[in-house]
């Protein structure tokens, strides 16, 4: 039986690969289509981003979380979950179908009717893959999802740069989503040899609710929070404004987001597997801590360095807002996965309800810079996550560590060396922008071969252990193949 060293490693392998290739793609794609694309297009879109992923979230109910946590889970706890999966899904199509009418008054664009009830399927499609990830990500099988992820980015990306060209416009976005979601589904159910039987249990269904149910209500909160600003942007400014902040949010997330996800994915079963014996999980957790932060702490603040040379090579001046969006965004961002780490523990441990009396407490600390954002700007609104994030971590860290000794403190302690290096290479290359002038992508090649030079200089010369550890890990297994 693998350690919990092997299966963290191989995980996290196969989930950053799976990140790497599928979120590559899309981006790449998401290159391409802002090419073709006006902001407006990409605006459009992102107003109903908020409905879908509220949907999404009810239609998981926390019961992939539950299912992934439960370390005897039954074929009748598998096909419960299922059928109220897609009884939520439906449901829900039809609720936004006739709602869509409503959506496009509030934003006062007409094509959201139409927009919006075609988007509606993806959740229809969505209810049918819930399980069938679950279980893969139960067993740490990142190697099948990895193949699921590219084909379906792949060949969706096609698809939308194929309509992008032939003019759809917003319908490219729609296509390409839609697309990728139904491929992700049908993929899941070839790959992966689970499947429902009639059968549905009341007692399976109230043991998995009770825990799940706290972790919904906090994943609506999250979310409803998370999306806000495509509701207040696309409300109380302008669809191209909104468009230039769902670039800036792509580039950012390229990062962010998809080392949170890896972490979430990997962490959580794997500290769920242990969760009884309190000094292994403090251990793996914390070496999970220190290698992951040093990574994101130099994506994310590096990334904020090297914005608007990145930007304009790669889409174009007419996204120069999307620059200044995403310096703030990134610098909000590199805690992101920390978040997510302290949060898996709350999970790791039962304790949902510490989980959803945190989301109400944060959650409510960030509407001042919400409603700062309705009345003075979009800036102000961005900044405002920043101090939001930051507070965020406070509280997450202080609550988890106390639940296997490890206090905020010593978190803190492991991780504020990898920041000072990182918070360094990004202030010398960030100058670097200011002072030279030259062509921008010479300027973002010096920035990022600076960058490099920093980084790798300081911790070969101090021996930093994250660096290393995250050295060899690498040089084995590049060694093995």
């Amino acid at each position: 039986m693998a350690s919990v060293k092997e299966k963290t490693i191989n995980g996290l392998g196969w989930s950053f690969t799976d990140n790497l290739l599928s979120s590559g793609i899309t981006f790449i794609v998401g290159l391409v289509l802002a090419r073709l694309l006006t902001p407006s297009e990409f605006g459009i879109l992102g107003m109903i981003t908020v409905f879908i992923a509220i949907s999404n979230s009810i239609i998981d109910s926390g019961f992939s979380t539950a299912l992934i946590r439960k370390n005897n889970v039954t074929t009748s706890d598998y096909n419960t979950v299922f059928y109220f999966n897609l009884l939520v899904g439906f449901t829900l199509f039809v609720v936004l179908y006739f709602s869509a009418p409503a959506i496009s008054r509030f934003f006062k664009v007409q094509i959201l009717i139409p927009v919006t009830r075609v988007m509606g399927f993806a959740l229809i499609i969505n209810s049918f893959s819930v399980i069938q990830k679950a279980i893969l990500i139960k067993r740490v099988d990142f190697k099948t999802q990895t193949k699921i992820s590219v084909i379906a980015s792949l060949t969706s990306g096609i698809i939308g740069i194929g309509m992008a060209f032939k003019n759809f416009g917003v319908w490219s976005l729609v296509g390409q989503q839609l697309t990728r979601q139904l491929l992700n589904t049908v993929l899941l159910w070839t790959f992966n040899k689970w499947r429902p039987i009639l059968t549905f249990s009341g007692e399976s269904f109230k043991s998995l609710f009770g825990f799940g149910s706290k972790l919904l209500v906090s994943g609506l909160i999250d979310t409803i929070y998370t999306n806000v600003y495509y509701l207040v942007i696309g409300r109380f400014y302008r669809a191209d404004l909104l468009g230039q902040y769902t670039r800036a949010e792509l580039f950012g997330s390229l990062f962010s987001s998809n080392l949170t996800g890896i972490i979430q994915r990997v962490s959580f079963p794997i500290l769920s597997s242990i969760q009884d014996d309190t000094d292994m999980l403090k251990q793996a957790y914390r070496r999970m801590i220190k290698t992951t932060m040093f990574v994101t702490f130099t994506c994310m603040l590096g990334l904020a360095a090297i914005a608007k040379p990145l930007i304009v090579i790669l889409i174009g001046e007419k996204w120069l807002t999307a620059a200044y969006y995403l310096q703030i965004i990134s610098i909000a961002g590199m805690l992101y996965p920390l978040h997510a780490m302290n949060l898996n523990i709350l999970k790791v441990k039962g304790r949902s309800d510490l989980y959803l009396k945190l989301e109400i407490l944060k959650k409510l600390i960030a509407v001042l810079p919400i409603c700062l954002g309705i009345f003075i700007g979009i800036e102000v609104m961005l900044w405002g996550s920043v101090l939001v994030s930051f507070l965020a971590y406070f509280l997450n860290g202080h609550f988890s560590g106390q639940l296997i000794g490890y206090k905020l403190g010593d978190q803190i302690k492991d991780i504020l060396p990898s920041f000072i290096i990182s918070f360094f290479m990004s202030g010398v290359i960030y100058l670097e922008g200011i002072l030279f002038t030259m062509p921008l992508m010479l300027l973002l090649i010096l920035q990022i071969f600076t960058g490099l030079l920093i980084i790798i200089g300081i911790c070969e010369t101090r021996k930093f252990e994250d660096y290393l550890y995250i050295k060899k890990i690498v040089l084995e297994k590049f060694g093995k193949k």
